[in-house]
This record gives C-alpha cells, sequence and structure tokens, in this order.
C-alpha cells in the first residue's frame, strides 16, 4: 500500500519557506526519513546521524561539511549531535542563505540541549506520527487500531507486525532510554514499567503505584515517565481545572501514542484476542482521541482530561476561539448520548460534544451533540478549521 501523506508534507514545505531551518519532530520509524528523502535532497545533502560515517563526518568537521552545501540539507536523528545547533544558526544567519535544513528528530526540543536557545526566531517545528485515519483507505482502519501506525508495523501481516512491535519497544528501552537518561535502570526494569503502564492506558496515573512496583521513588518515576513522553511514546492529558467549582480529579490520564505498541506489551495479537481483552475500550478511547489530535492538527495546550469525583467525565475537551469543546469516545457503533455527557455540557459550558465511534455514519444525538464515525474524521476537519 503507498500512502501518500500529502498533509505532512504541504507542513513540511511550507515551513522551509517561511524559516531556514525546520525541525521535523516524531517517534522512531514514524516515516519521518522516508518523507524527507521524497523532498528532493540530493545523497551528498542527506546526513544520517545514526550511520557512523556521517555522524564522523559532522563531528570532525560539521562547519566544512555543511557550510560548502545549498539547496535542501537534511540531517537525521540530529538529537544525537546537540553541538550542531550554535552552527545552524550562524548558517541560517548568512545573507542570502543558499542552504534550507531540515533536521528530523525523534526526541522533544526539552530533551535536547541547546536547540531551542540556539534556534529560537530561525526554526519552525512539525510534528509527525505514524499513519493515521486521514492517510488510510477506511477498510484498514481496523488493522490502524491492532497494529498501530508505525509504516513497517502497519504494512506487515499479524505475525511480522507484532514481532516488529517488540523489536521497536527492545530499541526504546535498550538504545534510546541509554542515550537520553541521565541515571540508569535495568532494561528488565524498563520493560516491567512499559507492562505496567499499557495496564494503566486510558486511566489516571500516578507516578507511587510504579514507584512501589519497582522500589525506586516517585522522582525516578517522574523522569522516565517525562522520557517516554520525550520520545513520542506516551500522552499524558492533563486535567481541565478553569475555575470549576467541582471536586475535580487531578491526574492526569495516561495513553500510549501508538495503539500497536500497547497491544504488542499486552501480548494482543490479533482483533479477535483484543474484542475479548479488559483493555478493548480503553484501548479505543486512546485510538480515537489520537486520531482526533492528528487529524484536526490540535495542539498540546489546547487538550485536557475532565474527571470529577461524582463521576461525570469528558474524554477530551479542547479550548479553541474562545469557546470549549467536548470528545467522547465509544466503542458501540451506534453510541447515544448519557447524562454524563448533559452534566459537562452545563458545568463547561460546551459548545459542542462529538462522540466518536468506529461506525460509518455519522449523527445528531441532540441540539449539542453528534456522533461521528472516525472515518469521517477528515469531513470534521473541514468545518473545524473555521472554528
Amino acid at each position: 500500500m503507498d500512502v501518500a501523506r500529502i498533509q505532512i508534507r504541504k507542513e513540511v514545505t511550507e515551513a522551509l519557506e517561511r524559516s531556514p531551518v525546520c525541525l521535523l519532530l516524531g517517534q522512531r520509524q514514524s516515516g519521518k526519513s522516508h518523507l524527507a528523502k521524497g523532498l528532493g535532497a540530493t545523497p551528498q545533502n542527506y546526513f544520517d546521524l545514526e550511520s557512523m560515517v556521517d555522524e564522523r563526518r559532522l563531528e570532525e568537521n560539521a562547519q566544512g561539511e555543511l557550510g560548502k552545501l545549498y539547496g535542501l540539507v537534511v540531517i537525521d536523528e540530529v538529537q544525537r549531535l546537540p553541538k550542531l545547533f550554535p552552527l545552524l544558526r550562524y548558517l541560517a544567519d548568512r545573507n542570502e542563505n543558499p542552504a534550507r535544513f531540515l533536521l528530523l528528530g525523534s526526541a522533544a526540543p526539552r530533551l535536547v540541549r541547546g536547540v531551542s536557545e540556539s534556534l529560537a526566531g530561525r526554526i519552525a517545528y512539525v510534528d509527525m506520527g505514524g499513519f493515521n485515519v486521514g492517510e488510510i483507505e477506511p477498510n484498514f482502519h481496523e488493522t490502524l487500531w491492532l497494529h498501530g501506525g508505525l509504516p513497517d508495523a502497519f504494512l506487515s501481516d499479524e505475525a511480522t507486525s507484532f514481532k516488529r512491535r517488540l523489536d521497536y519497544l527492545k530499541a526504546v528501552i535498550e538504545q534510546d532510554m541509554r542515550e537520553l537518561a541521565e541515571t540508569r535502570i535495568q532494561p528488565s526494569s524498563l520493560r516491567k514499567l512499559l507492562s505496567f503502564m499499557a495496564n494503566f492506558h486510558g486511566k489516571p496515573w500516578n507516578h507511587s503505584s510504579a514507584a512501589r512496583l519497582l522500589n525506586v521513588d516517585a522522582k525516578t518515576i517522574q523522569r522516565y515517565i517525562e522520557l517516554f513522553e520525550g520520545m513520542f511514546l506516551i500522552r499524558l492529558l492533563q486535567p481541565y481545572d478553569r475555575n470549576l467549582n467541582k471536586r475535580l480529579r487531578k491526574s492526569p490520564t495516561l495513553y500510549f501514542r501508538d495503539a500497536g505498541l500497547m497491544h504488542a506489551l499486552l501480548s494482543i495479537r490479533s482483533t479477535l484476542e483484543l474484542s475479548r481483552h479488559p483493555i478493548y475500550g480503553y484501548s479505543w478511547e486512546g485510538f480515537g482521541l489520537e486520531q482526533v489530535i492528528r487529524v484536526l492538527r490540535l495542539r498540546e495546550e489546547e487538550c485536557y482530561t475532565y474527571s470529577v469525583h461524582s463521576g461525570d467525565e469528558m474524554d477530551l475537551v479542547v479550548e479553541r476561539g474562545g469557546k470549549r469543546y467536548g470528545f467522547e469516545f465509544k466503542a458501540s457503533t451506534n453510541p447515544g448520548t448519557t447524562d454524563s455527557i448533559k452534566n459537562c455540557i452545563r458545568d463547561l459550558e460546551l459548545a459542542k460534544v462529538y462522540v466518536v465511534h468506529p461506525g460509518e455514519q455519522d449523527y445528531a444525538l441532540g441540539e449539542k451533540v453528534h456522533a461521528v464515525g472516525v472515518r469521517n474524521l477528515v469531513e470534521l476537519q473541514t468545518t473545524w478549521e473555521q472554528t
């Protein structure tokens, strides 16, 4: 299957037109390198810092190597060589700068020393994940949910996909965490932590339970959770607490960004196994939430969760244009409205609530409540961009 990533290509192209440097961010193996190679950089203008040859070229003579180039220059896995950022500032500031630099990174800027400080005002950021429902045909959406959106895993048969996802997690534990972590924890403990987190997918998270499991302090767990967030493996959705006269739950909700990786951690290999697993509803919730965030291009600072001790909750609350919108995610193909949704509309003064489900039909559930099939999120995007 040839998946055309038109929206991301457009965003990267526009970013390079307005800024001398663009940082394309996303988890490893999400397709960043494939996209970059299709933008026209010549082989001599492409540097992969996971290649010992390319890393040595830039380690020993970065100014000589980069300063002579023109056109599009791509530096892959740029977080491995943070000393490049001051040089890139100098190169970006040249008169009639002959080059545009596309940097590919699999770690968030806050984990990489120097990127924000050195390149402030000269860099544009574009986020990229694996495939989403806006990029593939609806008859493959169930596969996307089970396998996840990482291209190699999504495009493989069931058995191969499962093995590739396990290999991915092994690389995260044994390579990425070793490079980014300031303190060391045994790979076996990291695997145990990830499996523990998979069981909390879609549920409130606090560090203390995991700390007791691994016999470490809560600050150690917090540090590793921050690293997993920074590698785009998980998402912690923070609680919405805007001066509401309610007893709010203060814990964030934990989600794996890629449902396929969470399924691999729980040894879920097939759609049948997923349908019988206790995580089923939570899995759909996380999958639907990630699709909404990706397709509607929501920013992290717009997104919250809402839950009160009395039981009312809204999976996703989005602030946009001075208004608040709610999103609920139901694994049923014909969801209805609930008292909880009605109470959240009243208490949060929501302009509208979208109930996202795996079925095909969109339909009204009330004046401010609308059911949306996940396959129809692209159509919702057109309306959403006008809000």
